[in-house]
């Protein structure tokens, strides 16, 4: 651990009692455990996002071809074409009767 030994290890903790007291070291040592269990966390986490991050790099390059399409863009919508007018041989509605009827007289029988 450090190169400290259990000697170097029990002069400091002597050195910490004479300066601190008896009466504030315990929760000295309480707040330098949860400082370092907060830095341990950070470090993790940083760890990890450094991870997520490394395996997103591999992925963009493939991402990159989406990007590089020939396409101008979206379409422009294609107007319908304009209705066309009924040819003669097309059936017309009679004016009268509100029924269909042909244009040829001898086809109504």
């Amino acid at each position: 651990m450090f190169g400290i030994g259990m000697p170097e290890l029990i002069l400091i903790l002597a050195v910490a009692l004479i300066v601190i007291g008896p009466k504030k070291l315990p929760d000295m040592a309480r707040s330098l455990g949860r400082a370092l269990g907060e830095f341990k966390k950070a470090t993790r986490e940083l760890k990890e996002t450094i991870d997520i991050e490394g395996s997103v790099s591999n992925i963009k390059p493939g991402s990159d071809d989406v990007k590089k399409t020939d396409s101008p863009g979206p379409a422009e919508p294609v107007p319908l074409p304009a209705p066309q007018p009924p040819s003669p041989a097309q059936e017309k509605t009679d004016d009268q009767s509100g029924k269909k009827a042909s244009i040829d007289p001898e086809m109504d029988t």
